[in-house]
């Protein structure tokens, strides 16, 4: 499972880098979520209805602000 970022478009994700990710849980398993770490995240316009089309990335955080996205 991917974690839904609430971004418009992985541009205004990357614009982000240093600030709190937006996001929202999707796993029935518990948090993905991580602070600090790496995972993956999709914008899919069917459930956020924030962005515009699909997109997926892979975030790096450090101590709760984005500081990578590729």
């Amino acid at each position: 499972m991917t974690i839904l970022a609430l971004y418009a478009s992985k541009k205004d994700l990357k614009a982000a880098v240093g600030q709190p990710l937006r996001y929202q849980e999707t796993s029935a398993f518990g948090p993905e979520y991580r602070a600090t770490g790496r995972f993956s995240v999709a914008g899919r316009p069917h459930l956020s209805r924030i962005c515009k089309r699909e997109f997926f990335a892979e975030v790096v955080m450090e101590d709760g602000k984005i500081s990578k996205v590729s």
